[in-house]
C-alpha cells in the first residue's frame, strides 16, 4: 500500500496534519494510531468521574512511568499520555493556553528561524473558534472551540477574589496581550458541553475525505529507511494478532508520536545515539546524539485544603454530588461547560523574575496526585503550582529493542534547583491567596503540606517529596542548528531526508503553558511548511 504521506501517530498533532495535508485531493494521506478510536462516551462527555478514569486507563492511556534522581529518591513517576484518537487531547482537563511570547523568540533567538511569536501567531489563529470573538490574538474562523465554562463552584470564585486581594492581577485573557494575572480557564469544549479534542476539531469534519485513510490499533515497528531516505514504514495490525504490516510513502513520513512515542520509534528505526543502538543490535542509519535527550516537564506541587460542609461549596459532600453529576447526563435549558480544574493563571516566584515563571491551577476538588484518592464525603479544593521554565533536563532511552516494550524515562527533576528554589516560593504565594478574607467561610485547614511544613527545608523536603508531573512534556526531538538537535526549523530530520518529526518533542524549551494549544500550533506551521514544498 503507497501513499504520499504517512503520519504516525493520531493525537493533538496528527489529526491536524491528516486534515491540512488531505486538502489537496491529489494528495494521499494515512494516519496511523496504537490506540482504538474515540467514540467512547468517557471521553466525550466531561463529567469529572470519566476524566479520572481516562486519567488511569489501560486502553485509553500508555500508563507511562518515569524514572526519579536521587533527590527524589528515586521514586517512579506517574506521565499518563492519550492513547486514541486525539492522543492526549482527548485524556486531558481541555485547558487552553498558549504560553508567553517570549517562548516563541527565544526558539528564534536559538536559530529556528521562523518560530518567533510574530510568526507563529498566525498559526494560533488559525485553528481557533474562540466564541468571544475575534481580536489581534484571537480567531472565529477555526474548527478548535476555545469557550469559557458556564459554570464554577463557589471556591473557584473564591480563589480569583483571593488572588486580587493578595495582589495579583485578574487577567481576562492570558492567551491575549498580557500574560501576567488569573482569572478562569478557556477550555476545549464544544457549547453543548463536549470535548472538542484534535480529533473531534480536525480529523471529524474530514473523515469522508476519499484521499483520508485512518488506520486503528497499529503498533508501529519502525520506519523504513534506505541510503538515509525514509521511505514507508512497518506496523503491527493489533486487530489481526499482531500482522506485520508495511507501508510505503513517495513524499514523507511524518512522526508525530508525542515526546515519548517519536524518540522511541527513531531509535528503533536507526536514528539516534550510536552507542545505545549498538546495545540493542539495532542498524545504525545515522548517529544523531540528541534523540530522547533535552526531556522537559512542568514539575507540580499541590496544596490541598478541608473546606466547611455546604451544598454550594464543592461538587462534594453527598447528596449534592448526585445533583451535580446528573447535570452531564441530561438535556439542560442552558449550556453546560464545565471542567474541574477552572481557574488559575500565571504569576512571579519572586519580583525580579521578568517574566511569570509559576502557573497557579485551581480545582474545587480535594483529591490528591493524578486524581487518586478523591474525598467523595467532605468538600475541600487544591491549589496547584507548576514551574513554567525548567532548566532540568531528562531522556528517553531505549529498554530493548521490542517496540512493545516501553522506553526508559527519566525525568531527573530539580537536577538544576531553580524549579526547586522557584517552588518553594510558590508555596508561600499559594498559601497567602488561601489565608485572604475570601476564602474565610470555605477553609477549615491545610491539609497537605500542613502546617507542621513552615521552614524553607521543611517545604524543600515536602516537594521534592511529593511534586509530580503535570502532563506538560516535551523537547525529547528538539528543534534546532546545534549538534544535539533533532529537526532543522523545517522540523526535517537532520540527514535522513523525507522524514520530519512534527509534535511536541520539537520544542527546545517548553512553552510556559499547557502544551495542546502550541502542539496544535507546531502542527498548523508544519503542515505549511510541507504544502509550500509539494505545490501541485
Amino acid at each position: 500500500m503507497e501513499f504520499d504521506f504517512i503520519i504516525i501517530g493520531g493525537g493533538s498533532a496528527g489529526c491536524v496534519l491528516a486534515n491540512r495535508l488531505s486538502v489537496n485531493p491529489n494528495h494521499k494521506v494515512v494516519l496511523l494510531e496504537a490506540g482504538p478510536p474515540d467514540d467512547s462516551h468517557f471521553i466525550h462527555n466531561c463529567n469529572p468521574v470519566n476524566m479520572l478514569y481516562l486519567m488511569n486507563s489501560p486502553t485509553y492511556n500508555w500508563k507511562y512511568f518515569a524514572e526519579g534522581n536521587a533527590k527524589t529518591g528515586k521514586r517512579k513517576f506517574y506521565w499518563p499520555r492519550g492513547k486514541t484518537l486525539g492522543g492526549s487531547s482527548a485524556v486531558n482537563a481541555m485547558i487552553y493556553t498558549r504560553g508567553h511570547s517570549s517562548d516563541y523568540d527565544r526558539w528564534a533567538e536559538m536559530g529556528n528561524t521562523g518560530w518567533d511569536f510574530k510568526s507563529v501567531l498566525p498559526y494560533f489563529k488559525k485553528s481557533e473558534l474562540q466564541h468571544r470573538g475575534e481580536d489581534a490574538y484571537h480567531s472565529k474562523d477555526g474548527t478548535m472551540d476555545v469557550i469559557d465554562p458556564t459554570f464554577h463552584f463557589a471556591p473557584s470564585h473564591a480563589f480569583i477574589k483571593a488572588c486580587v486581594q493578595a495582589g495579583i492581577p485578574q487577567n481576562k485573557d492570558i492567551n491575549g496581550e498580557k500574560y501576567e494575572g488569573v482569572d478562569f480557564f478557556q477550555i476545549n469544549q464544544t457549547p453543548e458541553g463536549k470535548r472538542c479534542h484534535s480529533s473531534v476539531s480536525f480529523l471529524n469534519p474530514v473523515r469522508n475525505r476519499k484521499n483520508l485513510t485512518v488506520i486503528n490499533f497499529a503498533h508501529i515497528k519502525r520506519v523504513l529507511i534506505k541510503d538515509k531516505t525514509a521511505y514507508g514504514i512497518e506496523y503491527y495490525d493489533m486487530k489481526e494478532g499482531k500482522k506485520l504490516k508495511t507501508l510505503t510513502a513517495s513524499k514523507e513520513v511524518i512522526l508525530s508520536a508525542g515526546i515519548i512515542g517519536s524518540p522511541q520509534i527513531l531509535k528503533l528505526s536507526g536514528v539516534g545515539p550510536k552507542a545505545e543502538l549498538q546495545k540493542f543490535g539495532i542498524d545504525v542509519q545515522l548517529d544523531l546524539p540528541g534523540v530522547g535527550e533535552n526531556l522537559q516537564d512542568h514539575p507540580d506541587i499541590i496544596i490541598r485544603c478541608k473546606g466547611k460542609h455546604g451544598a454550594s461549596l464543592t461538587t462534594f459532600p453527598w447528596p449534592y454530588m448526585i445533583q451535580f453529576m446528573s447535570k452531564f447526563y441530561k438535556k439542560n435549558n442552558e449550556p453546560f461547560v464545565f471542567t474541574p480544574t477552572d481557574a488559575g493563571g500565571y504569576v512571579k516566584s519572586d519580583p525580579s523574575v521578568e517574566v511569570p515563571d509559576l502557573q497557579l491551577q485551581f480545582a474545587s476538588l480535594r483529591m490528591q496526585p493524578h486524581g487518586n484518592g478523591i474525598n467523595p464525603i467532605r468538600s475541600g479544593f487544591v491549589l496547584h503550582v507548576c514551574h513554567m521554565r525548567p532548566k532540568s533536563r531528562g531522556r528517553v532511552l531505549l529498554k530493548s529493542a521490542n517496540p512493545f516494550d516501553a522506553p526508559r524515562i527519566e525525568a531527573n527533576y530539580f537536577d538544576d534547583e531553580t524549579e526547586l528554589n522557584a517552588l518553594v516560593n510558590g508555596v508561600k504565594i499559594a498559601r497567602k491567596i488561601i489565608a485572604q478574607p475570601a476564602f474565610k467561610e470555605l477553609f477549615v485547614r491545610e491539609e497537605m503540606p500542613g502546617a507542621h511544613v513552615q521552614t524553607d527545608a521543611e517545604i524543600r523536603q515536602f516537594i521534592l517529596d511529593r511534586a509530580e508531573s503535570v502532563y506538560h512534556t516535551a523537547g525529547s526531538c528538539k528543534m534546532g542548528i546545534d549538534e544535539m538537535a533533532v529537526v532543522d526549523p523545517e522540523l526535517k530530520v537532520h540527514g535522513i531526508a523525507n522524514l520530519r518529526v512534527i509534535d511536541s518533542s520539537i520544542m527546545p524549551t517548553i512553552t510556559s503553558s499547557n502544551i495542546h494549544a502550541p502542539t496544535v500550533m507546531i502542527a498548523e506551521k508544519g503542515a505549511d511548511m510541507i504544502l509550500e514544498k509539494y505545490v501541485s
